[in-house]
């Protein structure tokens, strides 16, 4: 997160009023939870019981993207429009539900699933209180 947080504190003009440490913990969690729900799906693909886990799957897929593309929109500042935020931030809490969700009800029998439920509530919650916290 330093290089978040340095390049945040480093951006030329005034971010709008956006608490920069929930936005810098925001960004981090996003991309976390993208890299882990990618790793969900994949190691859901490898399991012998790979047709149970077709929603898993696809939600995994789901989150990953909507999560990347929450910390790029999240990273960019010139133009700003909360509304777009709002809505992004929204989107990812969703989608971030939904899979936590999914994988928790894997959890018992997948260690992957277990960890990429409890990324997926990081991030739901870092997408939750930013939300809040916008003006």
């Amino acid at each position: 997160m330093t290089h978040i947080t340095s390049m945040l504190e480093t951006y030329p003009k005034d971010l709008g009023g956006l608490d920069r440490e929930k936005l810098a913990e925001c960004i981090a969690t996003c991309f976390e939870c993208a890299q882990t729900c990618t790793a969900c799906g994949d190691a859901c693909l490898s399991e012998d019981m790979v047709a149970e886990l077709t929603k898993c799957i696809r939600t995994n897929a789901d989150c990953a993207d909507i999560c990347t593309t929450t910390g790029r929109i999240l990273s960019r500042h010139t133009g700003y429009d909360a509304n777009i935020t709002r809505a992004v931030l929204l989107a990812c809490e969703v989608a971030c539900k939904a899979c936590a969700d999914e994988c928790e009800q894997h959890a018992q029998m997948h260690e992957h699933c277990r960890i990429c439920a409890e990324a997926c509530r990081r991030c739901e919650t870092a997408c939750r209180e930013l939300a809040a916290s916008l003006s």
